[in-house]
């Protein structure tokens, strides 16, 4: 082998020898942004449909509760029936009634005995406490949540249509008024052809749909 040669052999080797070195072609570091945001997770907990932030929270209600940096106080809880939902240090807190924006500051309140700034957010992920009812000659008789500005005629969708045996000239929405049933007509065959469109109330809570 010639000098020649050999000069260029050295000095492929001691290129490449310096090329390895470089850490040019590593992988460069994931960024600061990439990164959750401290506190975060993977699964953030997801509103219930049409929960407005002047909702009040009421018994049977489903909330999330999250509390920064808290994984053991940091839960899913149900509203009792009596209004109030169970949290480690606090105890029973009273639920119903309150927004929750509301909920979240008395909680955060509570806990600064024993947190420093806590952070609190409360969010409500099912809206149980408001409920209208289907019964009769209904696919899926039973409750339904009530979701804001819901009328007869999408209860009764909800509710998967009339059965074979239905008279849907006999339909009604039974609703407590001043402490007495009252009953409200709804003619489903003129209100689908876009007619009598004051029977298709808006609904409330415990309004009753009854399907002779």
């Amino acid at each position: 082998m010639n000098i020649f040669v050999r000069s260029c052999i050295c000095v492929l080797f001691v290129a490449v020898g310096v090329y390895a070195q470089d850490g040019s072609n590593a992988t460069p570091p994931a960024s600061a942004s990439s990164k959750p945001a401290p506190g975060s997770t993977t699964t953030p907990a997801t509103p219930a449909a049409g929960v407005s932030p002047d909702y009040k929270i009421g018994p049977q209600d489903i909330l999330r509760i999250d509390v920064w940096k808290e994984p053991d106080i940091s839960r899913s809880v149900p509203v009792r029936p009596d209004g109030k939902v169970s949290l480690p240090l606090l105890n029973d807190v009273q639920a119903a009634g309150l927004t929750s924006m509301q909920l979240a500051g008395i909680i955060r309140d509570g806990l600064t005995k024993y947190i420093t700034s806590p952070q609190v957010t409360v969010i409500v992920t099912e809206i149980n406490s408001r409920r209208v009812y289907c019964t009769g000659e209904v696919i899926k008789p039973g409750a339904l949540s009530l979701l804001p500005n819901m009328t007869a005629l999408q209860a009764i969708s909800s509710c998967g249509g009339f059965t074979q045996f239905a008279k849907i000239k006999g339909i009604y929405i039974l609703r407590s008024e001043n402490g007495q049933q009252v009953k409200h007509p709804f003619n489903y065959k003129e209100v689908v052809k876009g007619k009598r469109p004051e029977d298709n109330i808006v609904l409330e809570p415990g309004d009753v749909i009854v399907v002779p």
